[in-house]
């Protein structure tokens, strides 16, 4: 359910427990990095990237294997150093969201470029809403803070386990979006595009098999959510694909929203889900670095398939 901002500032007193003194502590950092000069920031991402690569030997596995699987035409060498751009990325995505929620996106206007604005525009002006589909990129959040700057939009979100980090996390992005929305709230998400939204999701990840089926992602089997096509075909909200990139020299940031995708839904759940999976493909060969490679993508398997990211060795992964 989508949940007043107002509120929320005045329930943060509620967290003043020592249990959540190490949160409060890592939200001022992060609020001390949202204020450094841009150069800068990009050299503490770089950094945090670099050190959770060396230390975060789990998650490297997990990168490892992804990036085996889904790019078997690179040596062991290329991957090596692909798994360590992304992490030197997702390190600075988190100095972005950072910025994101505690800097204003006017700060960032002029580093910012977009493509395709006048597909959304037109999308949502027919009155049915608009499903404005994107991916986990280390970009996601500062992708939609600068998109903000351009459209109103609602957005998903997958609630956090610390209930600090989470009332922090909802309200900061209350600043910028008119509703936002959990990602189990689907009362609340087809109420915003009957309302005339568009709306934010990001449908990539693996959720398990519930409501989901296996299609191929870079040729490999992965458990895809169906949401999708009944979020589009319970409005007949139009559907649009949204990227977003840290340009490549690090001057800014590109956006670009597709145009509307031709007869989605078809009727088909497979099918649908097949083709957001090869859009997401095209966008993640644009930028791959710049994907959220250190999920499971591929954790839940069909009946009798191994676990992909099991390690025989009992080590983590090099």
């Amino acid at each position: 359910m989508a949940r007043g901002g107002s509120g929320e500032v005045a329930g943060l007193r509620r967290f003043w427990w020592p249990r959540y003194w190490g949160t409060w502590a890592l939200l001022g950092m992060a609020w001390l990095a949202a204020r450094l000069p841009w150069s800068w920031q990009l050299r503490l991402g770089a950094g945090l990237g670099l050190l959770s690569y060396r230390l975060a030997r789990w998650r490297r596995h997990v990168c490892e294997v992804n990036l085996r699987l889904c790019f078997p035409e690179l040596d062991a060498r290329a991957r090596k150093r692909l798994a360590r751009r992304v992490f030197v990325e997702n390190g600075i995505g988190l100095v972005e969201v950072a910025i994101s929620w505690y800097r204003n996106p006017e700060d960032f206007r002029s580093r910012t470029s977009i493509e395709g604005l006048e597909n959304l525009r037109r999308a949502v002006a027919r009155g049915r809403g608009a499903l404005l589909v994107a991916a986990h990129f280390s970009t996601l959040e500062i992708g939609g803070f600068l998109l903000s700057l351009f459209h109103p939009m609602a957005v998903s979100y997958r609630a956090h386990e610390n209930a600090l980090f989470d009332a922090v996390m909802f309200h900061r992005r209350s600043r910028l979006y008119p509703r936002v929305i959990e990602r189990r709230d689907v009362r609340g998400a087809l109420r915003s595009l009957r309302d005339g939204f568009a709306l934010w999701y990001a449908p990539d990840q693996d959720y398990g098999p519930r409501r989901a089926v296996f299609v191929p992602f870079f040729e490999v089997d992965a458990a895809t959510i169906t949401a999708t096509s009944r979020y589009a075909s319970a409005n007949d909200s139009p559907v649009l694909f949204f990227s977003h990139y840290r340009r490549s020299d690090n001057s800014g940031y590109h956006l670009r929203i597709s145009p509307e995708l031709e007869d989605f839904p078809c009727g088909d759940e497979r099918e649908d889900a097949i083709r957001i999976n090869r859009l997401v493909e095209q966008a993640v060969r644009e930028q791959p670095e710049q994907y959220l490679w250190l999920h499971k993508r591929f954790k839940t398997r069909p009946d009798g398939e191994a676990d992909l990211y099991r390690q025989t060795d009992g080590g983590a992964g090099s």
